[in-house]
């Protein structure tokens, strides 16, 4: 525990130092928008068509060492995570040509890997270690591409325990640290690209197919003014998921027919996540006028929230329903800094930024007090450099 304290802190510290606004402006404006043709690199440019500025070289040299720091950790690991020998189990499978219920692109990555490094001994690491480097990668440079406010958005992401559970579920969080990094696409109205980075994406975890229509009909809401038929759809969809739920079921269980009558077939509210997800609401709301109303990307994540509150609600029925809600939820990251940013009046500002930052200290307490549990198993931490 002490390890994970640790390397929170020092990524936090270094963090402080990024400034990262102009850098979001630049990624996440379309190309037009900026007065610059599609197509030319806008990275490490500035707004007026200089050279780096000496802020920008100092965030990509921050950045460096936060990716060291946070894939080093990640990459080193053994033993740690759940899931850790099911997969080498898999990996031995794979290489045996046997069938698993992996999809195809991780199964085609591991025999690249098992091609290079063989199949004996501990020739699982390396590809631990590449998963390890991708998914940090991804979601690194989503929080700097997207972040306005990067140490909040950083510190959210440290927090809600993102980082350190992707040592399990090695699959599935590469695939949402991919569905992050392409929501950029999607406020650019890049579609296309943001469609193939989805597919690919889908070769590691295919449950990442949903927030193609989540995240395009997320930005279609946000930018149009509702009228009273949206609000009445919204409450339709709700619905559903509460009178519907044997249609859902069937859906679902026709994708993933191994979740059928399962442990993991069972109604589970998650309440640390509702909570997570009113709290965000809450904070919205009062922030509408500023944050929200006017500003399509905060209403983008405004709406993904909406839609992460109504999945842990009405569609607990949804075997491991944090699979599908992790998409929709894990922008809070982003809004949560700009709406708190938002604040005309200091003093509030800082009372409400201080609070939050207890809460979510406290919830990632909780998370590694967790995580010694069984079903957890991410402490305590061994790595194959020490252990």
């Amino acid at each position: 525990m002490v390890l994970f304290v640790g390397v929170t802190l020092l990524v936090l510290v270094l963090a402080y130092l990024c400034k990262t606004k102009e850098s979001v402006q630049l990624h996440m404006d379309g190309p037009g928008e900026q007065g610059m043709p599609e197509g030319r690199s806008l990275r490490g440019k500035r707004p007026g068509g200089g050279g780096m500025t000496r802020q920008q070289a100092l965030n990509l040299w921050i950045c460096g060492g936060i990716y060291v720091i946070l894939s080093a950790v990640s990459a080193c690991r053994i033993a740690s995570g759940n899931d850790y020998w099911v997969y080498t189990d898999m990996f031995s499978l794979i290489s045996q040509g046997r069938h698993v219920s992996s999809e195809f692109g991780f199964n085609a990555l591991v025999r690249l890997m098992q091609y290079f490094f063989g199949t004996q001994g501990y020739s699982y690491l390396p590809i631990f270690g590449l998963f390890s480097l991708l998914t940090v990668y991804f979601f690194l440079r989503a929080i700097y591409e997207q972040g306005d406010w990067f140490l909040g958005a950083l510190f959210l992401f440290l927090m809600n325990g993102y980082y350190f559970s992707s040592f399990n579920s090695v699959r599935y969080y590469l695939a949402l640290a991919i569905a992050l990094y392409s929501a950029k696409y999607v406020h650019r109205r890049e579609y296309l690209k943001f469609i193939l980075w989805i597919l690919a994406a889908s070769a590691f975890h295919k449950s990442v197919l949903v927030v193609i229509p989540l995240y395009l009909g997320a930005n279609w809401l946000a930018g149009i003014r509702l009228k009273g038929w949206h609000y009445a759809a919204g409450a339709l969809l709700a619905a559903s998921l509460v009178f519907g739920r044997d249609i859902y079921r069937f859906v679902i269980f026709k994708i993933y027919p191994y979740y059928e009558n399962s442990m993991f077939d069972t109604v589970d509210y998650s309440l640390s996540n509702i909570g997570k997800c009113l709290g965000t609401l809450v904070l919205s709301l009062l922030c509408y006028r500023r944050a929200i109303r006017d500003n399509r990307r905060n209403r983008f994540y405004f709406f993904l929230n909406l839609g992460g509150l109504a999945l842990y609600t009405c569609g607990a029925f949804i075997p491991e329903v944090s699979r599908v809600a992790y998409y929709l939820i894990l922008p809070q990251i982003f809004l949560i800094p700009n709406l708190l940013r938002s604040i005309e009046n200091k003093n509030i500002r800082r009372l409400l930024t201080a609070g939050t930052a207890v809460v979510f200290a406290a919830y990632f307490g909780l998370f590694l007090r967790s995580a010694y549990d069984v079903n957890v198993r991410l402490l305590p931490y061994l790595n194959w450099i020490f252990n």
